[in-house]
């Protein structure tokens, strides 16, 4: 079946011309005009992956809240902002509130397409590879690679999948320095160095939620991260 794709967008035209665009390349499309349809509609059956502006109607963070509210129900779900708003408040706000992607809608269409088929190529790829190593242990990490899981100290660690990837690719090795066109490549994205750098810190953050000693995670700077090999 094909995947469907939610998106969150105020803009009637804007709506139409995603959803024709997605058509084409044979996704399902559910077009949810505010945040409160979205909410109807799609935290009781989640779509394959959601596409949410920032901005709906006279709510200029909805679009926030309502992906905050989709990453706890649903921690794994591909989720992307495409919105007019790109300043580094709003990119950090986004990735810190659990998106996998923040986009400008003056992307291109080739470009976007490239984005939302890395992700659900991934969602592909963990459901069709059974010969994957089920689960991975660093120390005190385990890596569950079938139901894309973090436990640290045997607590869960709620991570996004550019996240949850981005940590694979870091304790696949630990002690090797991983550069960030390696962890790009590890997630199947193509982000900006800013854009890696959120991505570090969320994940830094929520697992200091977890262990407030959390140090696993060195940066050498002007050159990438690593997993230390003593964690």
């Amino acid at each position: 079946m094909p995947a469907v794709i939610a998106i969150v967008e105020d803009e009637p035209v804007l709506a139409a011309n995603y959803s024709d665009l997605l058509q084409r390349q044979g996704y399902d499309v559910l077009i949810c005009e505010s945040a409160k349809t979205a909410r109807d509609q799609l935290f009781d059956a989640p779509p394959d992956l959601a596409i949410l502006d920032v901005g709906l109607g006279t709510e200029p963070e909805a679009g926030f809240d309502l992906c905050r509210e989709l990453r706890a129900r649903y921690p794994s779900l591909p989720i992307i902002f495409l919105t007019a708003r790109d300043d580094d408040i709003d990119i950090v706000s986004g990735l810190r509130l659990g998106a996998d992607d923040f986009l400008n809608k003056g992307i291109s269409n080739a470009q976007l397409l490239a984005r939302i088929t890395a992700l659900l190529r991934r969602v592909t790829a963990m459901s069709s590879s059974p010969q994957l190593q089920d689960t991975i242990k660093r120390g005190n990490l385990t890596l569950d690679l079938n139901r894309l899981c973090v436990d640290w100290f045997g607590r869960r660690v709620d991570l996004t999948f550019t996240e949850f990837w981005m940590v694979h690719s870091l304790a696949l090795h630990p002690g090797h320095l991983r550069n960030r066109q390696q962890l790009m490549d590890a997630a199947q994205l193509v982000l900006d160095d800013n854009t890696i750098t959120s991505h570090i810190r969320r994940i830094r953050r929520k697992f200091e939620d977890v262990d407030p000693d959390f140090s696993a995670i060195e940066t050498a700077y002007g050159v990438g991260y690593r997993w230390r090999a003593d964690a």
